[in-house]
């Protein structure tokens, strides 16, 4: 899953690059959400191979806060990558004729700077909080990469900061993204179904499809994850808790570049055409 992540991102984040038929805002959001995964998955999943496959459990306080640091700013910031999508989606079927002139290149640059410094600066004092903490209760972290919850947990001081201002990111970033993206699709909905043709109607629907199954991969594990930690780590085992939280990293990273590559027409063009230029170069110069 790992390698897929790394080299169907790579591939997206090349072909946005060079291609200039994709030079366009949906898919500079989606160069943002194909950076933002490979960092996500990367902070966390070169150490769990590590872990399992050459017994390398080690790791220096510093660079687990480092590595705690990128997981949870990046996972913060790829919810803010798909409320902007969202907000595209919307800009695009319901004022198309203003859509280029809504979305410039400086708005767009602008509103992925403002979501990243929004993670950085809502996480890092989790970071300060966490390496203030008193650690007397060994060094064993349960867990196959630094999650802040984990790492809090052997400590012998009170958490309770921990907790509660973890608690209050997720709530102000997630519950923030996810009203913007319901109130976005709810009037695409509206548009959509105003549309009187049929053809129109479908053409509107399947511009969001892969972005609908982005925001699925993406918060269904997060969700999943969150309300286990928080209400279900008593009666679940452990093992299946870590399983989760690393399937979280991996999804969404995993599935995008495939959902994006299926689903998006000009995308797919530009792959087959790179495809087929590679089988027979001498015939495409010509």
């Amino acid at each position: 899953m790992y390698a897929v992540a790394v080299v169907g991102n790579c591939g997206l984040l090349y072909l946005i690059f060079f291609e200039d038929s994709l030079h366009r805002s949906m898919y500079y959001f989606l160069a943002m959400l194909s950076l933002t995964d490979l960092v996500m998955c990367t902070a966390s999943i070169p150490k769990t191979l590590c872990v399992f496959w050459f017994y390398l459990k080690e790791i220096s306080f510093s660079d687990c806060l480092v590595q705690m640091f990128f997981i949870h700013s990046f996972t913060a910031m790829e919810s803010g990558v798909l409320m902007l999508m969202a907000l595209d989606r919307y800009v695009a079927i319901c004022y198309p004729l203003h859509y280029s002139t809504i979305l410039t290149n400086p708005v767009i640059a602008k509103a992925g700077l403002a979501t990243f410094l929004r993670a950085v600066v809502l996480i890092i004092p989790l970071i300060f909080i966490t390496k203030q903490l008193p650690y007397c209760r060994g060094n064993v972290i349960h867990h196959t990469y630094c999650d802040q919850l984990s790492v809090a947990k052997i400590s012998c001081g009170n958490i309770k900061v921990n907790v509660v201002y973890g608690l209050m990111i997720a709530l102000l970033i997630g519950g923030f993204d996810i009203l913007c993206i319901t109130v976005s699709y709810t009037m695409i909905l509206r548009a959509v179904v105003s549309l009187s043709s049929a053809d129109a109607r479908q053409k509107a629907f399947s511009t969001c499809t892969a972005h609908i199954c982005a925001i699925i991969f993406s918060y269904g594990p997060a969700f999943f994850c969150f309300f286990l930690n928080r209400f279900g780590s008593h009666v679940i085992h452990p093992s299946c808790l870590i399983i989760v939280a690393n399937i979280y990293l991996l999804l969404p990273p995993t599935m995008n570049p495939v959902v994006y590559g299926v689903k998006t027409k000009q995308i797919r063009d530009c792959v087959i055409r790179i495809l087929s230029w590679s089988k027979d170069p001498k015939s495409h110069s010509m």
